[in-house]
């Protein structure tokens, strides 16, 4: 929420006043709650919230703000409705706040999970679970009803991801003034795995805790879960933080080289195909889209005025160009998560034949990466309109490619694209310069497949600008 809007503070007064209504059964007298269980469980989840509020733990708290949900879901299932609420409140209200308004912000969260877990809560209760949960037995012999528990279990997990995914969205069309559908596109998709897994994890929890162990035995299984929630969100983080490294120097190379916008991203994206036929695992194919996504990052280090002149390059500007793998081995060398990408910068203009450049490599000193962004390299800057000339058709650029396999490309990646390529088609795309708007990607090819959907073996060439004979626009690629 960029502001409280007058919309937005009406929607989180009516969801405070909701999840009121939630919690009061619980405080009437009378009620017959299990206070023993909702104190321990509310400090519990208290205890989870309160490191991101610590200033030792800084960014690498262990969950984001009122996320620990099997605690929540272990809460739902073993207590009513109305005490199941009143444990997300003391937690949610001391949670960190990512921004401001935090008073908003907080009052708003604190409504959402005591109206999630009720529901959940609610659900569980209406299918039998905490008779499930009890099992057949009595006393310290009591064992739960399974498969049975796990019915009311995934229902309230269901229930759970449903309402809290329909307030998420909600939120998001009052404070920030979103369309509908943008507010809850993929939401629901993206929540729905999870939120059963704690799910699962919540149900564990509580069959410990109504086993003949008591508590004890469901506060040991609590941490190991918490430690794998840390374990989880810290992978995500690392992996955002790396995204966004990545996409904040190539929107750099594209602001300056307008000629070949998007360029990058189609290379990492034509690097990855090429990968998979090549049967490399997931890890190096991560790896792999980051070479190829940022293979021309060295282009900033090269002066504006050569990287857009419009006419041929003098000798001297051909050199300066020819340094770009150079300029991009040097920004991204300090960036430890890059590995093998980092060699594939700095030799993705390498030639089988060793009439490349920087280092005049040959053969199998080229490292592999590089051979394959070569290929994808040289076969988008082919298919691309760009503003000083059309693309070629998909069929002829690969062609072209298995022409130049032997020489220039190793014959393994181009005949691996070829073979992506006739599985899975490509989308060419059209690059104006900085002086026109950017115009939607156009489909190029042959076929009768239906444009940029090829998927034939690649017909005649067009006989215009091939990789080893390219005009010296086309070789600022």
């Amino acid at each position: 929420m960029r502001a409280t809007r007058g919309a937005a503070r009406a929607y989180i007064l009516t969801a405070a006043v909701v999840a009121l209504s939630c919690v009061l059964p619980a405080l009437g007298t009378g009620a017959g709650i299990p206070w023993a269980t909702v104190g321990l469980l509310t400090g519990l989840y208290l205890v989870c919230e309160l490191p991101g509020r610590c200033p030792f733990f800084g960014n690498s708290v262990p969950i984001g703000a009122g996320s620990f949900f099997p605690l929540l879901l272990a809460a739902a299932f073993l207590l009513p409705p109305a005490a199941a609420a009143l444990v997300a409140i003391p937690g949610s209200l001391v949670g960190p706040v990512e921004a401001p308004p935090a008073t908003a912000r907080r009052v708003w969260r604190t409504a959402q999970l005591a109206v999630t877990v009720w529901a959940a809560s609610s659900v569980h209760g209406l299918l039998g679970g905490a008779a499930a949960l009890g099992g057949t037995g009595t006393g310290p012999d009591r064992l739960p009803d399974l498969p049975y528990a796990l019915l009311p279990a995934c229902a309230a997990a269901l229930v759970f991801s449903l309402v809290l995914t329909a307030l998420d969205g909600s939120i998001l069309v009052a404070a920030e003034r979103l369309p509908v559908r943008r507010a809850w596109s993929g939401l629901l998709s993206r929540s729905l795995g999870p939120h059963l897994v704690h799910g699962l994890a919540g149900l564990m929890m509580a069959v410990l805790w109504r086993g003949p162990y008591g508590p004890l035995s469901a506060l040991i299984v609590l941490l190991p879960m918490y430690i794998s929630c840390w374990v989880f969100t810290q992978y995500h983080r690392e992996h955002a933080a790396h995204r966004a490294t990545i996409r904040a120097l190539v929107q750099a190379v594209d602001i300056k080289d307008t000629y070949t916008r998007g360029h990058s991203e189609r290379v990492g994206q034509a690097s990855v195909l090429i990968a998979r036929e090549l049967g490399m695992d997931q890890g190096r194919l991560e790896v792999l889209r980051f070479a190829g996504t940022l293979h021309d990052v060295g282009k900033l280090g090269v002066p504006t005025r050569v990287l857009r002149k419009d006419g041929p390059l003098t000798p001297q500007e051909r050199r300066v160009i020819e340094l770009h793998p150079e300029f991009g081995h040097e920004i991204v060398r300090g960036i430890g998560f890059l590995g093998e990408a980092r060699a594939a910068i700095l030799h993705h203009h390498e030639r089988l034949d060793g009439s490349g450049y920087p280092y005049g490599l040959s053969g199998r000193e080229i490292p592999e990466f590089a051979r394959v962004v070569a290929v994808a390299d040289a076969f988008d800057a082919m298919t691309s309109t760009r503003s000083y000339r059309r693309g070629r058709p998909v069929p002829a650029a690969l062609e072209e490619l298995e022409r130049c396999a032997g020489t220039q490309f190793d014959p393994q990646m181009v005949r691996a694209l070829v073979r992506a390529v006739d599985r899975h088609g490509w989308s060419a795309a059209t690059v104006v310069t900085a002086d026109e708007a950017i115009r939607r990607p156009r489909r190029e090819g042959t076929t009768g497949r239906g444009a940029g959907a090829v998927r034939g073996r690649p017909g005649p060439p067009d006989g215009s600008g091939t990789p080893g004979l390219q005009t010296s626009a086309d070789r600022r690629r």
